[in-house]
């Protein structure tokens, strides 16, 4: 059997918690999962590490226990964490919330896809960069100011990063989910229409069930990880694949 590395950041709940479930029952696969709450599952398979990922120092110091000096046939690296920041208009944020969110959704995706190129780019192993993007990247959204600038640069950032690493076993992604039933989409429907004048469109989203399961983003994003052939491009948005 083939050994395969997945490393995935914001695990303990919505998207990273199902694309999580999903490798787990992949007996194939080492997991190690990051996030600020560990959860009690009891998986030989699974190490996971308690962290703030917005604290830049400290990933800093764990970046060496993060990237497995072990050898594996194909390595993942899947950015997920993401804050979508306080939703007020710019002049009415805060400087320390700005701050952890620049952190969190940029500066800490960027510290582990250097760490991850640095460690495997010699390697023969399949190599798969995937950063967590969304529609805000492209799209400038009132009172996401911090959203969308930072999945903006992380796509960017992306792009660079595939530029620079040409090669049949090296796959970089920056991949929107689509609008996905989890905890930030409550956040967003608890937001004021003052600050937030596109509200009503949200709410709609839950009320009229258009909003895709968890589950079903995460099958879709182990379809591309399956299936890199098929997707030769950095930018990807998952309600535009076609999964046979």
């Amino acid at each position: 059997m083939s050994k395969s590395l997945l490393i995935i950041t914001g695990h303990s709940q919505g998207l990273g918690r199902a694309i999580l479930d999903h490798y787990l029952g992949d007996q194939s696969f080492q997991i190690i999962a990051i996030s600020r709450t560990k959860l009690e599952i009891d998986s030989p398979n699974l190490q996971q590490i308690s962290m703030d990922l917005s604290e830049l120092d400290v990933l800093e110091r764990q970046l060496p226990d993060i990237f497995s000096e072990v050898e594996f046939d194909k390595i993942i690296l899947l950015n997920n964490a993401g804050w979508i920041g306080q939703i007020k208009p710019i002049g009415n944020l805060g400087p320390k919330e700005m701050r952890v969110q620049v952190n969190l959704n940029l500066l800490g995706p960027m510290y582990l896809t250097n760490a991850f190129i640095k460690r495997y780019k010699e390697t023969d192993s399949e190599k798969i960069v995937c950063n967590i993007s969304s529609g805000a990247a492209s799209r400038a959204v009132e009172g996401w100011s911090g959203y969308c600038s930072t999945k903006a640069a992380l796509s960017m950032f992306t792009l660079v990063a595939a530029k620079e690493n040409k090669s049949e076993n090296f796959h970089f992604y920056s991949l929107a989910p689509g609008i996905v039933d989890t905890g930030m989409q409550g956040e967003i429907r608890g937001s004021n229409e003052s600050d937030f004048p596109e509200i009503e469109k949200f709410k709609a989203f839950k009320e009229e069930g258009k909003l895709v399961s968890p589950m079903e983003v995460a099958e879709k994003i182990a379809y591309l990880f399956d299936h890199t052939e098929l997707f030769k491009e950095v930018i990807q948005d998952v309600r535009k694949f076609e999964i046979s």
